[in-house]
């Protein structure tokens, strides 16, 4: 189920303002990268790119190319709508529908892609779906209650199980454990670990300690100055990033002395 993602010089701008500015990349299938930087470098903005997500906000536009399994996803009439199913995302704060029943939460993404389900293949994905994100033991019994009812954890992998029923190939996560306790953290990123067995999962993290545990690949993205773009500045695998960086910003930036 999981794709490769090639990234070829890109840029992406708000209107007349360049917000990244060069990235070249390649995420390899059933592996999980992290972006790592500091604010306002253009982490989220780029991931944002990778299912054209950024595209809600008026006058955003990018130039370059971003290839799933070398189909490119600004090419000539491919529908924005169809890239989000292929290429699901999990945002910062946990956002499940507040009026909806937990199962409602799950088969949301479904439901809004006009797919119809028999109440059996409904159940089916829902479970399907809670289990992937490790919280079918724990609402099983509950799944008519409000999904908002659940703890931040709790709603987080909820939103996770929405992400998974429409089956993506590709998983974005924008600090998704930013809004979270330790302990739900830990149960995130377990998570992610599971994942990576089936999808492409690409992260964004201010936790440095959380990029070297879960991810495989990481990316380090900077930007000269304020009102500059953001662009990367070195990527590689985990350990070389976190141990012998070719760049020393991305050494500073590691160990602390800036950021």
């Amino acid at each position: 189920m999981s794709k490769r993602i090639e990234v070829h010089d890109l840029n992406v701008y708000y209107g007349k303002f360049k917000a990244v500015e060069g990235v070249s990349l390649t995420v390899e299938p059933r592996t999980v990268t992290a972006f790592i930087g500091p604010s306002g470098c253009g982490k989220s903005t780029f991931i944002r790119t990778l299912n054209r997500m950024h595209e809600v906000i008026p006058g955003a536009y990018v130039e370059g190319r971003v290839l799933l399994d070398g189909d490119n996803l600004y090419g000539p009439g491919v529908d924005p709508v169809r890239v989000r199913r292929t290429v699901g995302m999990v945002f910062q704060r946990p956002n499940p529908f507040p009026t909806m029943s937990i199962k409602e939460n799950v088969l949301a993404g479904v439901r809004l892609n006009g797919q119809r389900l028999s109440a059996t293949a409904s159940a089916d994905l829902v479970e399907r779906s809670l289990r992937g994100a490790n919280l079918w033991n724990e609402v099983k019994d509950r799944l008519n209650s409000p999904g908002s009812g659940l703890s931040g954890g709790q709603q987080q992998r909820l939103c996770i199980a929405r992400a998974i029923a429409v089956q993506p190939e590709v998983i974005l996560m924008d600090e998704p454990c930013s809004a979270l306790d330790p302990i739900s953290t830990i149960a995130i990123e377990d998570l992610i670990g599971e994942l990576k067995e089936q999808y492409t999962v690409v992260i964004v993290t201010h936790n440095m300690q959380q990029a070297a545990r879960v991810s495989d690949q990481t990316a380090f993205f900077n930007l000269a100055a304020q009102g500059k773009p953001g662009r990367l500045i070195e990527i590689g695998s985990t350990e070389k990033i976190f141990s012998n960086p070719d760049e020393k910003a991305t050494e500073d930036y590691i160990t602390g002395r800036f950021g």
